[in-house]
């Protein structure tokens, strides 16, 4: 165990001495290199910026909305026999859109019916095993400039869906 630890410390810094140190072998300005790299990424928010803003806004509108409650009491009829609860079901839907917003609705659990409760468990293996969907589609293929997305949604969405079931049934487990 304590190899391990050693390693995951030592682990960023000698990837970043090993990309300078390839840098410098190879006769590259790292610095410059490093400024154009920056340039790039610094592009690339501005780009974004309007999606950004855009997808917290909309989430923070039906939040406070109460849509999001009215959504889970409806789907919570029609799915409750499946086994899956109902107060879950804003955190699977805030989260495809957004991880931070998902974060809030999982503390709200958590202060509600505890972190080590059922449902705690069961949400926060659900953070962890899924995806933002939406947020990954919009700001990364807009970056990267691509235009026909083809089956990514669907994908992504039977991925969220098997994510979902699985941290459902691990957390019966635990």
């Amino acid at each position: 165990m304590g190899v391990m630890i050693f390693l995951s410390d030592i682990m960023i810094p000698l990837l970043i001495f090993g990309i300078v140190g390839y840098g410098i072998l190879n006769r590259q300005n790292i610095y410059e290199e490093f400024i154009d790299g920056a340039k790039d990424g610094f592009q690339t928010v501005i780009g974004i910026m309007p999606t950004l803003i855009g997808l917290m806004v909309a989430v923070g509108i039906l939040r406070a909305s109460g849509f999001l409650e009215c959504f889970s009491g409806l789907l919570g009829r029609g799915i409750g026999w499946l086994g899956f609860p109902p107060e879950l079901i804003p955190v699977t839907v805030v989260k495809m859109f957004s991880s931070s917003a998902a974060t809030g609705l999982l503390l709200d659990i958590y202060k509600e019916y505890g972190a080590d409760s059922m449902l705690g468990k069961m949400a926060s293996i659900m953070m962890s095993s899924t995806e933002t969907i939406f947020y990954t589609m919009s700001v990364y293929f807009m970056a990267a400039g691509i235009k026909k997305s083809r089956y990514t949604l669907v994908g992504a969405l039977i991925a969220t869906t098997a994510g979902t079931v699985a941290s459902i049934i691990l957390a019966g487990y635990m």
